[in-house]
């Protein structure tokens, strides 16, 4: 398949372009990567999302797809090719999707926790974020049945809903506000993460801390005149859930 066939409108820094990202690379999909400037955005942004307006989009066969986990799910039914993303029995689908939408919200503390200033609110935040990593451990455990991810031999929905978060979860432990995967809280998460950043799908798609740092950089200059920030709830780079 062409990569014109397939393209995907986003922006590298958001982590929910990268769970796209992800199934491409899991297939083995070709696809074009059109960037988008979220500051002004393009007319086929536009047009491609007219509800949201946010990315990602994934355009196939001149349709559009939109947010993130409804697009990796559409590219696990589309295409055959290459392991499955999503478990083939009901129950077991029904599980990942509810652990992705869990995923989703606790990952709504982490950026909650950034944009908290009062000490009492961000230790509260702080436990509330380990003890859903604690959960998290617990999933991992029951999901993977001893093997190496939530999916199982190979990098499934759940890793790919949780994997995303990674980049941004490295930076904010580089930033210094706490240190977020911890061997002896979590130590299967701690493998599991070692195990994620290493497979050849994810190589190169997750942006490093420093690139986050310039991305940052450079969108908040941008916004500087309108006192915007990003934010990885819901800030222009980072766009969907």
């Amino acid at each position: 398949m062409a990569a014109n066939d397939v393209k995907l409108l986003g922006a590298r820094a958001s982590p929910f372009v990268n769970r796209v990202q992800f199934a491409l690379n899991i297939k083995g999909i070709d696809y074009e990567f059109i960037p988008q400037n979220l500051s002004n955005k393009s007319e086929l942004l536009l047009k491609s999302n007219p509800i949201h307006k946010k990315i990602p989009v994934l355009i196939y066969d001149d349709k559009s797809i939109c947010e993130s986990l409804i697009i990796v799910e559409y590219i696990d039914e589309v295409w055959k090719n290459g392991p499955s993303i999503l478990p083939s029995y009901p129950y077991d689908r029904a599980i990942a999707r509810f652990w992705a939408d869990y995923i989703n919200k606790w990952f709504a503390l982490v950026v909650e926790l950034r944009r908290t200033q009062d000490e009492d609110s961000k230790e509260a935040l702080r436990e509330r974020i380990y003890e859903g990593l604690v959960v998290l451990e617990d999933a991992f455990i029951k999901c993977s049945k001893g093997k190496p991810f939530f999916g199982g031999e190979t990098i499934g929905y759940i890793d790919i809903a949780f994997g995303c978060f990674l980049g941004w979860l490295k930076f904010i432990e580089e930033a210094g506000d706490f240190k977020i995967f911890d061997e002896k809280r979590t130590p299967k998460l701690v493998g599991w993460t070692e195990r994620f950043l290493s497979d050849k799908a994810i190589q190169g798609v997750i942006p490093e801390a420093q690139q986050l740092t310039e991305f940052l950089q450079m969108y908040n200059a941008r916004q500087a005149a309108t006192s915007n920030e990003i934010n990885p709830k819901d800030g222009n780079i980072v766009q969907n859930s």
